[in-house]
């Protein structure tokens, strides 16, 4: 059974006006959903040419490590797309260092090393699958460490 949504009455079916208030009934609309925009995916603040022509360039740190962020840096410093993928690929360095220097020190624990090298290999993915992003074309900010606040 439906319900006015003025006034709360009961309606009958197929009623185009509510018979205790007369608001006209629009029962067969219903709210369009709302369409879910990724905060993490920046593609469409870039122009679709610079990402075709950069494509490779924003590829390099992924794939060369330091050697490629200097040579993305050297190449096209001029790409936003490129440049995005560098900060993002900064960010990962920094939290590589950051294990590294935290089982470096507390390296006399056995817990903290194994710790550090499961971060590792976790970040090692998240370099995949940032890689593989830029081969679809797409720039989003890589899984937890996208969502640390240095490097915008």
């Amino acid at each position: 059974m439906k319900f006015c949504p003025n006034c709360g009455s009961p309606l009958e079916e197929g009623a185009v006006t509510c018979p205790n208030c007369g608001d006209p009934l629009t029962l067969n609309a219903e709210p369009a959903p709302a369409s879910y925009v990724d905060p993490m995916d920046h593609t469409g603040e870039f122009d679709a040419a610079d990402i075709s022509e950069n494509k490779v360039i924003a590829m390099l740190p992924y794939i060369l490590g330091i050697a490629g962020l200097i040579i993305a840096l050297l190449a096209r410093s001029d790409s936003p797309y490129a440049k995005f993928h560098v900060r993002q690929y900064l960010k990962i360095c920094v939290c590589e260092a950051i294990v590294a220097i935290c089982s470096a020190v507390l390296c006399w624990t056995i817990l903290v090393p194994l710790a550090g090298g499961i971060c590792v290999i976790i970040l090692l993915v998240i370099r995949i699958i940032a890689f593989f992003q830029i081969c679809k074309g797409l720039a989003k900010e890589p899984a937890i460490v996208g969502k640390l606040g240095f490097l915008k």
